[in-house]
């Protein structure tokens, strides 16, 4: 069985979400509520919208040539690599919480997802790979990572972690994949 769908989502989909709005929303909620009902709240909000992009993907896949697929997804891993590195969003966000951590976490999680840079970049990693349920299984393992680090570890952890270097990762990454996408559709090379 070839991991790569699994590895590469798992550490784009990882970097991308370390530091993000939706970890800090996260890290935000679990000061006031139960820590354990925001993460399981806040991987059903990951769950269904980015499940849910996995699935355009994959349908992507295969109504497009996988030629012009590899092309459109180099171009949005690029974009989003130089946007991340040029992006100064400040990522402080505060939430009142009114009584259900889980569905409030749900909620809060499922829209700030929708129209996020990693929502296009697994539609872009499910149609490029076309593995589906790997590329599905990447990313709830780095949603899960993320988000555990940052309800269970929370704060602390973000504040001793240099964001600039965080993101300055999470750009070469991102324009690495656009690359080697990109050289790949070209070429007519099976890259990953």
């Amino acid at each position: 069985m070839d991991l790569v769908p699994l590895i590469s989502t798992f550490a784009v989909v990882a970097l991308a979400e370390l530091g993000d709005k939706t970890q800090f929303a996260s890290i935000s909620l679990s000061a006031k509520g139960s820590p354990l009902s925001v993460f399981f709240g806040s991987m059903l909000g990951f769950l269904l919208v980015d499940g849910l992009s996995v699935v355009v993907g994959d349908a992507l896949a295969s109504v497009l040539p996988i030629r012009w697929i590899a092309l459109c997804s180099g171009l949005v891993f690029i974009i989003f690599g130089v946007y991340t590195l040029l992006s100064k969003e400040k990522q402080e966000t505060k939430f009142k919480e009114r009584g259900f951590p889980l569905a409030t976490s749900f909620s809060f999680v499922a829209l700030m997802e929708l129209g996020d840079k990693t929502q296009f970049v697994i539609i872009a990693l499910a149609a490029d790979f076309s593995s589906p349920i790997l590329v599905f299984i990447g990313m709830m393992l780095a949603f899960l990572v993320v988000t555990g680090i940052g309800i269970f570890f929370g704060a602390k952890f973000l504040k001793r972690l240099p964001m600039k270097y965080v993101k300055k990762a999470t750009s070469a990454l991102f324009i690495f994949f656009g690359i080697i996408s990109i050289v790949g559709a070209l070429t007519g090379i099976d890259i990953f």
